[in-house]
């Protein structure tokens, strides 16, 4: 086991020698191969002492860590040490998030293998996250590519298979003609391929997908038991998007009404506006487009639905586009069933497929967006409610009372709505709907570098999902990446053919493999049971960690990735694989701001990225960390311009100077009676123990570097004074300044902490310091007292005095009586206990 003491072996041997430096790149790998050898932050999970789950998102591994990975982890590491001396068993676990698009890129330019460039980058990203001081239990590392992490995930998509939470349909996605393959969002750029400049299509796939909708109405509910920042809340429950309305049919008809046979629902949260409908409008995509549009209008239609397949769904639900070519007649008509009036059917890219029923009502009168269409496409708008007296505008989403509605005029709009929704139950054609903007997460890619869909197409059995004694099913290593892109599972004969396990016969293999949101869904779980080889994780195991006391991580996964894992967390508790009341996998949610450069978010597309390794290779990890705490709250955004290495360093070889053993500016201590000065060098110290206790309970990190910073100044002063300082008040006062600023700068306390105490003491090991509640009360402060806002005087006063008294004894003071010459003063404002103000 490697010992820190011995990349200083003289150092402070001899109580005459000088003191040596501060010199932080020998410091900080000692310390680092010793938390290492030592096992320091490596937790057992039956340690008795109360758990405490700590996790930064794991990250993917594009290579050493940039200045965000610096600002996120150490913010989770503070944590880590700051529970685990406040007598927490910490877990603290990092891992890789290893699948993804970019290493299959790399394999297609390069001809390097995924994998090869993967175990590259994660070995780069773990030095970096091993130097910028972190402290993990690497025993627990888990990488989603790793064969052992293959096998679970293809696992639980079997059980969420079996539970009917799995489904294969058709869902259109990117498909490039010239490369002939499917394309991820991010490969289209202004509808082009990226690599080959031909358009995009959208293409109708069968594609495999969690039926994640099945718990919206959980997922919405349950935000109520977490403690998360409220922006993100609301992005979930934006994400989620319950509607309350109704839903109803609307039989196609011709011109003059004659019924087609054919026939649409439309959803609607506004059912009291029915009456004032007189149009309708399909998503371009709906399968009746085909079937109601006459010869006369198809050539048109066509043309407009390929264009809409073309346009990203960003676009389509964009507002700020123009609506002239956004709709397109169909020529074909529906009944509206409230009036029994023949209405034209419109298509719109603005209305989508796959959110409701694809289909809605459109009622200018009340909704602007359908007034905007009608007046472009010359359509009649009738007014449903009443507007209010000096309305001006266009249509009116407001409260108001019904008109021109039929049964129900005179109604307010929620009687209305009540109404409305009731009407259509009674006459059997819709009723009251509860919509949700979620939809089921489609989870096939067709890529090759993600987790293998584990199933089988057989000609006799159809679907056969592989059995467990199988898996994992793993991509071949000797494929072929081509310049288009397409999936090499699909060309690799000896992984493309298989036998069916039910029949023996032939089959083919699922040459989609899983979207990567799906790793990241459940490893929070393994890293509580790691070692576990009949299932991913005991039950038991992950009720003695979950959920995850605080989870730290980048506000753009405040939507996906966490909609996701706690979709898992609630299909796995309803099977029975985790313990049934974990219905939330992270209690408290943490996002930190970002990093800019020159006005831009650091990445590396951008080439701004500020490399921390040349600055832990000069200034130190320590330094890095301190700065990145001391410059604004964790959840801002900051600018690296603002962030000042060079003031972090000075402020620790300062430290360092005061507190190394032999320091030359101390010189002598005194012992014996304490004065003064020595008592309040005591009140600071153990103020700065609670003020520091209450920052790094609150996230305010950036008060807690303050007041380091400020207390050192306050020491200074002390050792500098004409009585010098107090031996035993000093070192108090050093040792808590130490143990306050270990979380925060874990190498320089360590070592100042093994120099003052001895080679096998370890400041990682200690308690928390406690604040004196008696060295807290201040019996009495000093109160200012100005003349028309110049100081005249400073009174000792009672810490409780009331304003009365305050006016008094100030009033009273000889100084002032002097100034004010027997006059009275005009006004005297009083702020008790720090001021009181008179203005003559």
């Amino acid at each position: 086991m490697s010992n820190p003491a011995e990349s200083h072996p003289a150092d402070g041997d001899d109580e005459h020698s000088v003191p040596p430096p501060y010199r932080p790149t020998e410091i900080e790998p000692a310390w680092q191969d010793h938390w290492r050898d030592a096992g320091t932050y490596q937790v057992e999970n039956d340690d008795p002492r109360p758990h405490y789950y700590v996790l930064s998102m794991y990250p993917y591994p594009s290579g050493k860590a940039h200045m965000g990975h610096v600002r996120n982890y150490t913010f989770g590491d503070l944590i880590v040490r700051y529970r685990t001396m406040t007598g927490h068993a910490v877990l603290s676990p990092m891992g890789f998030d290893s699948f993804g698009l970019p290493a299959e890129n790399a394999a297609i330019k390069t001809g390097v293998h995924p994998r090869t460039f993967t175990d590259a980058r994660i070995e780069e990203l773990r030095s970096s996250l091993v130097r910028i001081g972190g402290g993990y239990d690497w025993r627990r590392q888990v990488m989603s590519h790793d064969p052992g992490y293959i096998r679970w995930t293809q696992w639980i998509f079997k059980r969420f298979y079996e539970a009917g939470l799995v489904y294969r349909r058709n869902a259109p996605v990117n498909w490039c003609p010239g490369c002939q393959t499917v394309l991820a969002n991010e490969q289209v750029v202004d509808g082009l391929c990226e690599r080959s400049g031909d358009a995009v299509e959208r293409r109708d796939l069968e594609q495999w997908f969690f039926k994640i909708t099945d718990y919206a109405q959980q997922l919405l509910d349950d935000l109520d038991q977490v403690e998360w920042p409220e922006r993100v809340v609301v992005q979930q429950r934006n994400w989620i998007g319950r509607s309350e309305g109704a839903q109803f049919e609307m039989a196609v008809v011709n011109a003059d009404g004659a019924e087609t046979g054919a026939a649409f629902e439309v959803f609607t949260t506004r059912p009291d506006t029915a009456f004032g409908m007189t149009f309708c409008v399909l998503a371009p995509e709906h399968p009746l487009v085909g079937q109601i549009v006459g010869d006369d209008r198809r050539a048109e239609v066509e043309a407009f639905v390929d264009r809409a397949r073309r346009t990203s769904e960003i676009d389509r639900l964009s507002t700020e586009r123009a609506l002239d070519e956004r709709g397109c007649a169909t020529g074909a008509f529906a009944r509206n069933p409230f009036t029994g009036e023949v209405v034209p059917i419109y298509l719109a890219d603005y209305v989508l497929a796959t959110y409701g029923t694809g289909a809605v009502m459109a009622v200018p009168g009340e909704d602007q967006r359908d007034w905007d269409f009608a007046t472009i496409f010359g359509l009649p708008i009738i007014e449903t409610v009443t507007r209010p007296e000096g309305w001006e505008g266009e249509a009116f989403a407001g409260d108001g009372i019904h008109t021109n509605s039929g049964f129900l005029d005179g109604l307010s709009v929620a009687d209305a709505k009540a109404a409305a929704s009731a009407w259509l139950a009674e006459q059997g054609v819709g009723g009251p709907k509860v919509n949700f903007r979620l939809r089921d997460w489609l989870l096939s890619r067709q890529r090759f570098w993600g987790c293998p869909i584990p199933v089988v197409y057989c000609e006799a059995c159809g679907v056969v999902p592989v059995p467990d004694d199988q898996l994992p099913v793993l991509a071949p290593d000797d494929v072929e990446f081509r310049p288009t892109g397409e999936s090499p599972l699909r060309f690799h004969e000896g992984f493309l053919r298989t036998t069916c396990p039910e029949c023996g016969g032939p089959a083919t293999r699922e040459t989609d493999t899983m979207d990567t949101f799906v790793d990241s869904s459940w490893y929070f779980l393994r890293f509580a049971d790691p070692a576990s080889t009949e299932v991913p994780f005991r039950v038991g195991e992950i009720a003695k960690w979950l959920p995850v006391g605080q989870y730290i991580g980048g506000a753009e996964h405040a939507v996906l990735h966490l909609m996701y894992a706690r979709f898992f967390t609630k299909a796995l508790s309803d099977l029975g694989l985790v313990p049934p009341d974990l219905r939330e996998p992270f209690r408290r949610l943490f996002t930190q701001g970002m990093i800019r450069l020159g006005g831009s978010k650091m990445s590396k597309s951008k080439g701004n990225l500020v490399a921390p390794e040349e600055i832990v290779d000069t200034k130190g990890a320590d330094a890095l960390r301190l700065a990145q705490l001391g410059l604004k709250p964790p959840q801002d955004d900051v600018d690296w311009e603002d962030v000042s290495i060079d003031g972090a360093f000075r402020f620790l070889s300062r430290l360092w100077r005061l507190a190394v053993p032999g320091s030359d500016m101390v010189g002598s201590t005194r012992s014996g009676e304490q004065r003064p000065a020595d008592l309040d060098i005591r009140r600071a110290t153990h103020r700065l123990i609670a003020e520091v206790t209450a920052d790094f309970e609150r996230w305010s990190y950036n008060t807690a570097v303050a007041r380091f910073m400020a207390f050192l100044n306050e020491l200074y002063r002390y050792v500098q004074s004409d009585g010098g300082p107090h031996g035993d008040v000093l070192d108090e006062a050093i040792d808590a300044v130490l143990l306050v600023m270990a979380p925060a700068t874990p190498h320089v306390t360590a070592e100042l902490w093994k120099r003052r105490r001895g080679a096998d003491a370890h400041i990682h090991v200690e308690s928390w310091p406690v604040a004196d509640a008696a060295l807290l009360a201040v019996d009495s402060v000093t109160m200012v007292v100005q003349i028309n806002g110049k100081v005249r005087d400073r009174l000792e006063v009672p810490a409780d005095i009331g304003e009365a008294d305050a006016v008094a004894a100030a009033l009273a003071s000889p100084k002032v009586m002097a100034q004010l010459g027997g006059a009275d003063p005009r006004t005297v404002i009083a702020r008790p206990p720090k001021l009181v103000n008179i203005v003559s």
